[in-house]
């Protein structure tokens, strides 16, 4: 494996220089993904002197060790999901419910139409790409590329899927229409050429062109140009081709046929009348086989042979014209074993091998030899090298038809299906926007690629503050947005667990951000009650730092997080308790802040009465309430309110001199940033005092029905 990175971690022609500083490179592999850390290390055997250890920035690279998906292959990559979620689909039903549902003539019949869409897919791709004159921006995969990926999977639904009830049906007429779809021979254009001819026989390339075209199956052709040798000045090739050609034009095809018995009947009628052939030809003196050009009795043998059936003429024929294996097996079932079964394909295969084997260089060839040969196993190895994509869905369609071992490896935890639609999934990671198609297809991969899958969604939101950064108007609405498909996509493969961590971590960054109404709904929709209390503190945490008016303001927020709490269940109580005081505190702000005093006050009373406020915050009350007794000439509190104060206050006394003033004074010596607790209680005193003016108002005021306490 070879990376690129930029800048160079070396100069070429260095390193040298990097083994004498006692350096090497070294490489961190991500534990869930195809991405690579590299960086500098002391090297472990260096000869020369160890660097020392210093302050310097050491730099970090982070590589792939594959292209991120461009503009046509992300189009080819988000349209095939459609197909493979439809199977998943199907086939997780039909397991559900039926267990022998490979016996189900309707089941299949769907699982074909699916294949068959994937062809179609990959031709209708491969055909626009083709026909796009001007390409704005190169190509990732070559135009050539899609062809094998359409030419691979055509041939793996012809092999594998045939339709239910004809997989015993002879299956030569299909390989040859494959060959002709994929590898078109002979030319058109040389075609065009030799029927401007007058004389086409004289070409050099004449009779190979007819022998190509009649392998082929390219009756029309085949027919023009036997025609044309009327002009021949043989009288014996004449009279041959006069009765070639209705040979060759009324060839049964299976097609043409309700029921093989009546095709392999026709089949032995029409191959009498080849053998009759032969004789004529036989007859031929010896002296009249060639005219000035070529020997054109034998070239003309050479066909008669192949209609005959005869198998050396049609290998040797071929390897003449330049022609490869899938040719010969091709026109095997059609000339030399007209009935030859899918089953019985691997045989003559790989006899035809022996002599004549595919090109290891081109990894179409060996893909389309090892479906041939019905070694699914060497298939999909081919396949992955070809195109991952490839590989995982022949391995989709393969693991449930049983064409492969579906048994789960002990060492890997992952059946064969499972390992190549794994290994494509990877391969998005490159990718990161991708991340919906590649959980997908991990979470199709048992418990191995379900963990793996989870450990990509909880990935997704720790780029919140990065996508927060980089987007202006309605830049929250998209980081929700995001938030809002992981939850979907968890929702859709019952990822519970996955989506309590994303909502754990969504809220640790929305909390970050200070968007704590949002923090508050994700560790709610967690069920995180500690982080929903972390994010409370930190919320409590404005007040100490910026004030009552920015707490007040990021209070105001969470307010709708209570009709969440309302229709909660198994919440835990404390965590209620908190979330009241911060949103009934704030409230008090509020009022305050909107010079709506007596509202105020009578809020600051219900949070000591209740029982909101915690202890540690009982100073910081009682504080507030200083403005509030203060306030004249209106009495806010009633005298029993002002009771209330008084007790927590000496509450706040008593106990902090019996050793407990941490507790009671904790969050009141932060805000004051200074002092200890003689300090805090000597600011405490202020309290008292505008206490007991306030029970002397009251007691000017002669409340009935109150008594005023002695202070």
């Amino acid at each position: 494996m070879r990376l690129n990175l930029v800048p160079p971690v070396v100069e070429a022609g260095h390193v040298e220089d990097l083994v004498k500083a006692g350096e090497t490179i070294s490489v961190s592999c991500s534990p869930v993904g195809n991405s690579l850390a590299v960086f500098l290390t002391t090297s472990t055997d260096a000869h020369g002197p160890r660097k020392e250890n210093t302050d310097e920035e050491i730099p970090l690279y982070f590589a792939s060790t594959d292209a991120a998906p461009m503009s046509e292959r992300r189009l080819f990559i988000t349209d095939t999901i459609v197909i493979f979620s439809t199977f998943q689909s199907l086939y997780q039903s039909q397991i559900a419910t039926n267990s022998q549902w490979l016996q189900d003539t309707e089941t299949l019949s769907i699982v074909r139409k699916l294949s068959i869409d994937y062809v179609n897919f990959i031709r209708e791709y491969w055909t626009n790409l083709s026909d796009r004159t001007a390409v704005a921006s190169p190509l990732q995969f070559t135009i050539d590329h899609y062809r094998s990926l359409f030419s691979c999977f055509s041939l793996f639904v012809i092999l594998f899927l045939p339709e239910p009830d004809y997989e015993d049906a002879p299956v030569g007429e299909e390989l040859m229409e494959w060959l002709n779809i994929h590898f078109i021979e002979p030319s058109t254009e040389e075609g065009d050429h030799l029927s401007s001819l007058d004389r086409p026989w004289e070409d050099e390339n004449f009779w190979s062109y007819l022998t190509r075209a009649t392998i082929r199956g390219l009756t029309k052709a085949s027919v023009f140009f036997l025609k044309s040798l009327s002009d021949h000045p043989s009288e014996y090739l004449h009279d041959l081709t006069q009765v070639i050609i209705p040979l060759i034009d009324g060839q049964p095809r299976l097609q043409n046929f309700n029921a093989e018995r009546d095709f392999a009947f026709a089949s032995r009628r029409w191959r009498e009348k080849v053998h009759s052939l032969r004789v004529e030809m036989d007859r031929v003196p010896e002296e009249d086989r060639q005219d000035d050009f070529d020997n054109w009795w034998d070239r003309l043998s050479d066909i008669v042979g192949i209609l005959e059936g005869r198998a050396d003429v049609l290998k040797r024929v071929c390897e003449e014209l330049g022609s490869d294996w899938k040719e010969v097996c091709a026109a095997w079932g059609v000339f030399v074993d007209t009935r030859l079964r899918r089953q019985d394909l691997p045989d003559i295969v790989a006899e035809v091998l022996e002599s004549m084997p595919p090109d290891p260089t081109v990894l179409e060839d060996m893909v389309h030899s090892a479906l041939f040969s019905a070694q699914t196993d060497q298939a999909l190895s081919y396949a992955s090298q070809l195109d991952r994509w490839l590989a995982a869905h022949l391995a989709d369609l393969m693991g449930p038809l049983s064409l492969i071992e579906t048994d789960v490896e002990e060492e890997s935890e992952l059946s064969k299906r499972d390992q190549h639609v794994l290994a494509y999934a990877e391969y998005l990671l490159s990718d990161p926007t991708l991340w919906r198609i590649t959980v997908a297809y991990m979470y199709s991969c048992g418990n191995v690629g379900k963990e793996r899958g989870d450990e990509v969604l909880m990935r997704v939101p720790l780029r919140l503050q990065e996508q927060k950064l980089v987007e202006n108007q309605g830049e929250m609405e998209g980081i929700v947005g995001t938030l809002r498909d992981l939850n979907q996509v968890c929702f859709e493969f019952q990822r519970e667990a996955a989506r309590r961590a994303i909502c754990r971590i969504a809220a640790q960054s929305f909390a970050n951000e200070k968007d704590y109404a949002l923090a508050i709904s994700y560790s709610i929709s967690a069920e995180d009650w500690f982080g929903l209390g972390r994010i409370i503190d930190h919320l409590l945490e404005e007040y100490i730092l910026s004030g009552p008016q920015v707490f007040a303001r990021f209070a105001s927020e969470i307010a709708p997080s209570l009709h969440e709490i309302g229709a909660r269940t198994g919440l835990q109580g404390v965590f209620i308790h908190r979330l009241m005081f911060v949103l009934r505190y704030s409230q008090f702000h509020r009022l305050r802040l909107q010079h709506e005093y007596r509202d105020a006050a009578s809020d600051l009373v219900v949070l000591f009465r209740d029982d909101v406020a915690p202890k540690s915050w009982w100073a910081i009350l009682l504080c507030d309430s200083v403005e509030l007794l203060q306030h004249g000439p209106a009495l806010l509190f009633s005298p029993s309110s002002a009771t209330e104060l008084l007790k927590k206050l000496e509450e706040i006394f008593i106990r902090t001199n019996q050793g407990s003033g941490q507790d009671y004074l904790g969050v009141l010596l932060r805000r004051m940033k200074g002092g200890g607790e003689k300090e805090a209680l000597e600011h405490m005193k202020t309290a008292r005092l505008a206490l007991a003016k306030y029970f002397a108002r009251c007691a000017i005021a002669g409340f009935e029905g109150d008594v005023v306490p002695i202070l």
